[in-house]
C-alpha cells in the first residue's frame, strides 16, 4: 500500500492507503475524497481532477505532459507550476507519503 494525503482547500487533510499502480484521482474518487471529481474517469479529457503536488514531492512525481498542459488550460482554479491532473499520477512505492493539495473549485 501507498499512503496519499489529500489536503482540501480549507486545510483539512485525509490520508488514504492506496493500491500501488492506482492513480491519485482513482484513489480519491474510490474513497469519497471531496475536491476531486474525475468527471472523465481518468481518460485525460477534463480537468476535474486538478491538484497541486506538494512542493516536497514535486520532483518525485515527474513533469506533466503537453496533453496535461492542454487539459489544465480548462481548469477552473489557478494553474501553477505544481498543477497536475491527478489521473496522470500513478502511485508507486517511491510515492509513499505523497501529499497533494486540492483547489477551491473543480467545476
Amino acid at each position: 500500500m501507498v499512503k496519499v494525503t489529500y489536503v482540501a482547500h480549507d486545510g483539512e487533510s485525509t490520508t488514504i492507503d492506496a493500491e500501488e499502480g492506482a492513480s491519485v484521482m482513482k484513489t480519491a474518487v474510490s474513497n469519497d475524497v471531496d475536491g476531486i471529481v474525475g468527471e472523465c474517469g481518468g481518460s485525460m479529457m477534463c480537468a476535474t481532477c486538478h491538484c497541486y503536488v506538494d512542493e516536497a514531492w514535486a520532483d518525485k512525481v515527474g513533469t506533466r505532459s503537453d496533453d496535461e498542459d492542454d487539459m489544465l488550460e480548462g481548469a477552473t482554479s489557478e494553474v501553477t507550476d505544481r498543477s497536475r491532473l491527478s489521473c496522470q499520477i500513478k502511485l508507486t512505492p517511491e510515492l509513499d507519503g505523497l501529499v497533494v493539495h486540492l483547489p477551491e473549485d473543480q467545476i
